[in-house]
């Protein structure tokens, strides 16, 4: 069983506000003062301060913080673990190319044993992260950067960054110069995205930023990006798996540009995290 102070200083470190910890866990602030002052006692150490007005976790309370973390995921997994006889039941993350794009060949393969369960959550990857170390995911699958000092990690899969377009599109199956791409239209996924922040550092390398562009629209889901560039609205900047089976889409290249990022199973540093990876992992093709 976790002890509820343990419970009481995650909540503190996630809204870093007593008051409102209290709230969260229908406790007295003087209650919420007492389990963090009983922690460090017994701890010994300091594990928040305050810098003016603003409260901050010591390098103490960041390392209890990934302790507590992996103790509290590792407990809901045994009581799933004590109920439960046959199969797996999954609790994964996946950022939206990933989850649209890319693994839907993949769960079906898990799906094919009768007995496994899996529930999926599309979602960005600060969310994603979020519910990691709440313990609500069993991992989740990463197309950005994350903290690998906080996380896990494996290598799910490498995957080319290239422009799409409509397959009629001058640009469609050539390489061209950076300038050529000025007179576009370019729609881009919206502030935060991983695929609209890897094309803004790429324009940064070369003193470029989306102002050079005629247009610049942003359109937050992927289905209907896609659906401006079967009609020759635009260009974009994606992963080639958004538009590998699509035959109305094309890509094009860029002189320059020749980029990779991978795509990461990120997850706690738990027997059982470790685990659920490499379960998952023996059902893909």
């Amino acid at each position: 069983m976790i002890d509820t102070r343990i419970e009481t200083f995650l909540t503190l470190c996630r809204v870093m506000n007593y008051r409102r910890t209290a709230e969260l866990l229908n406790m007295t602030q003087p209650a919420v003062t007492q389990h963090i002052q009983y922690l460090e006692k017994f701890y010994g150490c300091r594990l928040f301060i305050y810098d003016g007005k603003s409260l901050k976790m010591t390098d103490e309370a960041q390392i209890l913080k990934k302790y507590s973390e992996n103790i509290v995921y590792q407990e809901k997994k045994l009581k799933i673990q004590l109920k439960e006889k046959k199969g797996c039941a999954l609790a994964i993350g996946a950022t939206k190319t990933i989850g649209e794009y890319v693994i839907a060949e993949h769960i079906a393969e898990y799906l094919k044993e009768p007995s496994n369960s899996i529930s999926v959550n599309v979602d960005n990857t600060e969310h994603l992260l979020e519910s990691l170390s709440k313990g609500e995911l069993d991992f989740a699958l990463i197309e950005g950067s994350f903290d690998r000092a906080h996380y896990k990690s494996r290598v799910y899969r490498k995957e080319p960054f290239v422009g799409l377009c409509g397959a009629g599109h001058p640009f469609a199956g050539e390489t061209v110069a950076p300038d050529k791409l000025w007179k576009e239209t370019l729609i881009l996924r919206e502030e935060g995205s991983g695929t609209r922040n890897i094309l803004a550092q790429l324009l940064a390398g070369s003193n470029y930023s989306f102002g050079e562009f005629d247009r610049v629209t942003t359109v937050s889901s992927f289905g209907l990006i896609t659906k401006l560039l079967e009609k020759g609205s635009g260009i974009t900047f994606s992963y080639r798996a958004v538009g590998e089976k699509n035959n109305a889409l094309a890509e094009f290249k860029v002189n320059g540009w020749d980029i990779f990022r991978e795509f990461n199973y990120v997850y706690l540093d738990t027997p059982y995290s470790e685990h659920a990876v490499k379960y998952f992992e023996s059902f893909r093709k």
